[in-house]
């Protein structure tokens, strides 16, 4: 709930005007049916009294005007208020998730978190607008009705009074079942939103291997069972509406029988019938906001459940935090590893066992090994994406805990295989490696990355860009990668695999202008081409997550039985293509 009333900051006149609006509101609603039948129809009509019957009708507008001013001012502001919480909860948990690391948010999944962010602060934001509106109107509506009810004829009055717990107890009692279901329902949505995303970012997977209609089948089952859910718990929710209309109904026909009855008997003259008309609106009012307090009743418990788990995410602690006097400087890019052992998990065997490396700064790094070998495990320790789970990490000279982690990942850069660029254009992707480059500096980024030939040709810097660069190749995602990452002119520049889509000669002058553009930056090179790595100053062999062979191209020839296999394998086969493709000339 504190999550919430942080959210309210800045909106709280609009929560307070809206429940003092509504309240006047109710108490005019109240008042009106004692004016129009206990004055206008029991002494004006009756006695034929012209003059009371236009003076109090006149009053029953002018009441009603404020009524329906106070009824629209009071929902103006708590559409205010609800807007501005669920915006500002939205902000608060964006910023929540920006403080993450990669292990906090693999306890949610990227699914749940987007669930989270939207559906489920819908639902807290709708229900905090119902509250500030009728969790105050209810409760005066059926005082105020009930006082002028007993002031009208209190043996009528007794009935509804018996009538209303009832009544409550039977909604309550109907409805609440519906709580449990709502929770389940909500995990449902994380599945069929897991299912949705996994389909769109892996269109073009599923193209390529024509499995559309098992996929619409793995969907259809998502969606299914979420609608198994939720037509559970929406019944069991609208429970109280025929409940409460029943009992609505039954008082009616009590109240209109045993008028009819003190008429009929003469017990009570023919003006009896305005108090009648009054009581019959009084139950009504009455019990109709007894059932509008059990529907908001369901609607706070829904999101009680969207509440919960959005304090699941604010009150998680991110793993990997600035220290509390942290060094806001790295100096220079020398690498140590001091015997890092890591795991994913306490229970998981480690991902890095006993590495024990000094790297000097300017350095070139090769980094090779097969699919699983903790190759990217091991860099993500430089930019502490991951804290170790025994040893350290040291870049220039300092334990990587103790920078703050923005001077931290300042001076590293990292591009990835996958690589992602952002919807808007050329420039503003490049900005995010530095957002006050200059052109100049972004065209000679550009050109160290072998990127600004297809820029210029397709039309220089202000060129947009489709959502994930849709709109360019593999390779040419990869090099505008690189030239954002040079933008920042880091101290550890670290690409994992990001030229596997670049032909080996563009991926030799890229590695060429380095020398120059970031002369004396470490570079870590994570490549299944060893032609990309066997000019490296060190190249380190991973299997298992360990360091099996490490040294320069020529020593790891004659030493690696692993390297010398696999360079002779790629060579043999770079010849058999060059051979095919001079047949072909």
């Amino acid at each position: 709930m504190k999550h919430v009333i942080k959210a309210v900051k800045g909106y709280t006149k609009y929560a307070i005007l809206s429940p003092l609006l509504i309240c006047i509101e109710a108490v005019i609603e109240a008042v009106i049916p004692y004016i129009s039948g206990h004055i206008i129809i029991d002494q004006g009509i009756k006695l034929g009294d012209t003059d009371l019957v236009i003076k109090y009708s006149l009053l029953i507008a002018v009441l009603a005007v404020i009524s329906f001013i106070g009824g629209v001012g009071s929902g103006y502001f708590a559409t205010r208020a609800s807007a501005g919480v669920g915006k500002n909860l939205r902000k608060n948990m964006y910023e929540k998730l920006q403080s993450f690391a990669f292990e906090d948010i693999d306890k949610f999944s990227t699914a749940s978190l987007i669930t989270r962010l939207t559906t489920d602060v819908s639902n807290v934001q709708m229900s905090f607008q119902m509250t500030i509106r009728i969790c105050c109107r209810v409760p005066i509506l059926f005082a105020a009705t009930l006082v002028f009810a007993y002031l009208l004829y209190p043996e009528f009055a007794n009935i509804y009074a018996i009538a209303a717990p009832i009544m409550l107890v039977l909604a309550f009692g109907a409805t609440l079942p519906a709580v449990k279901y709502f929770k389940v329902m909500f995990k449902k949505y994380d599945r069929m939103n897991l299912v949705s995303q996994e389909n769109i970012n892996a269109m073009r997977t599923v193209k390529a291997y024509t499995t559309e209609d098992r996929e619409i089948e793995k969907f259809r089952q998502a969606s299914l069972e979420t609608k198994k859910v939720a037509t559970k718990a929406d019944t069991l929710a609208v429970m109280s509406t025929p409940i409460a209309q029943t009992t609505i109904n039954v008082c009616t026909v009590i109240v209109m029988t045993l008028g009819a009855m003190l008429i009929a008997n003469g017990d009570k003259d023919s003006g009896f019938i305005g108090t009648v008309s009054s009581m019959i609106t009084y139950g009504i009012q009455m019990l109709a906001s007894l059932m509008m307090a059990t529907a908001i009743s369901i609607m706070i418990m829904m999101s009680k459940a969207s509440l919960d788990r959005i304090n699941e995410v604010m009150s998680q602690e991110p793993s990997i935090k600035d220290p509390d006097n942290p060094i806001t400087e790295v100096k220079n890019g020398d690498v140590e590893f001091d015997h890092v052992y890591f795991s994913y998990s306490k229970n998981d065997v480690c991902a890095l066992n006993d590495i024990d490396l000094k790297i000097p700064s300017g350095t070139v790094v090769g980094i090779f090994g097969s699919t699983g070998s903790s190759k990217t495990t091991f860099i993500s320790m430089m930019a502490r994406l991951y804290d170790v789970t025994k040893g350290s990490v040291k870049v220039g000279g300092v334990d990587v805990r103790n920078y703050s982690l923005k001077s931290l990942r300042d001076a590293c850069a990292v591009v990835l295989q996958k690589n992602t660029l952002f919807s808007g254009t050329v420039r503003s992707n490049m900005l995010w490696g530095n957002e006050h480059a200059t052109d100049e500096q972004i065209w000679n980024a550009s050109k160290a990355a072998k990127a600004d030939d297809f820029i210029q040709e397709k039309g220089g810097l202000d060129y947009v860009v489709e959502e994930d660069g849709a709109n360019f190749s593999g390779g040419q995602k990869q090099r505008l990668c690189i030239a954002r990452a040079l933008l920042k002119n880091p101290k550890i520049l670290i690409l994992d695999d990001s030229t596997s889509a670049v032909d080996t000669k563009t991926d030799a002058s890229i590695r060429e202008n380095f020398k120059h553009s970031i002369p004396d930056a470490t570079k870590f090179i994570i490549s299944q081409r060893i032609s990309s790595i066997q000019f490296a100053d060190i190249i380190l062999i991973f299997d298992k997550g360990k360091v099996v062979a490490k040294g320069r191209h020529e020593e790891l020839i004659k030493s690696s039985d692993i390297y010398r296999d696999i360079y002779f394998a790629q060579a043999k086969s770079n010849e058999n293509m060059s051979k095919e493709a001079k047949k072909h000339a």
